[in-house]
């Protein structure tokens, strides 16, 4: 088998679990978008010592992304045969997520300024990160308004990513605080 199979020749590709669209259809953009965010999240990680708590947390984000992009390339007539916590995301990933975020606001308090993003490498990554975030999660709206989505929790993961990768970031970058001179 080779890397290459040129069937994406023609400006479409392959869904999990059959099926081919444009890649610049909805679905791809929006997992395309998840994939960009798990690369950003990657270089985050090389920031961390590898053997540290936040390289394993930002890990498993990483694998969880996988996951929401499984449940995102499967075209809706398919997605019964998504697996729960495999390739279908849940609402104890949801859980998990709100509870990290839970964990740092109780130590840190609420954001009372902008974050600044650059005050050192792994800020602006988990900044870089939470942007992308972001955008997967408008473009998985695009995406999931097309139908066929009802009960996934992909919307509400990439949602809780961001605010997560936000409260991460907080961490280990200056805020800033309009005043009224500027």
């Amino acid at each position: 088998m080779k890397i290459y199979t040129r069937k994406g020749d023609d400006g479409t590709t392959g869904l999990f679990f059959g099926g081919r669209v444009a890649k610049d259809s909805t679905g791809p953009v929006a997992y395309g978008d998840v994939d960009e965010t798990g690369a950003c999240i990657g270089l985050a990680r090389a920031e961390t010592e590898p053997d540290s708590a936040l390289n394993a947390e930002l890990l498993r984000l990483q694998r969880a992304l996988f996951i929401v992009g499984a449940e995102l390339a499967t075209a809706p007539e398919n997605r019964h045969k998504l697996v729960a916590g495999e390739t279908k995301v849940t609402a104890d990933m949801v859980a998990e997520i709100e509870a990290a975020i839970d964990r740092i606001e109780a130590e840190r308090g609420m954001p009372t300024g902008f974050l600044v993003p650059g005050s050192n490498r792994l800020g602006a990554a988990l900044d870089v990160a939470r942007a992308t975030a972001r955008r997967a999660e408008r473009n998985a709206v695009t995406h999931m308004r097309a139908g066929g989505y009802e009960g996934s929790y992909v919307l509400a993961y990439l949602n809780r990513l961001a605010d997560y990768l936000f409260m991460l970031a907080r961490g280990a970058e200056e805020t800033w605080t309009p005043s009224k001179e500027t």
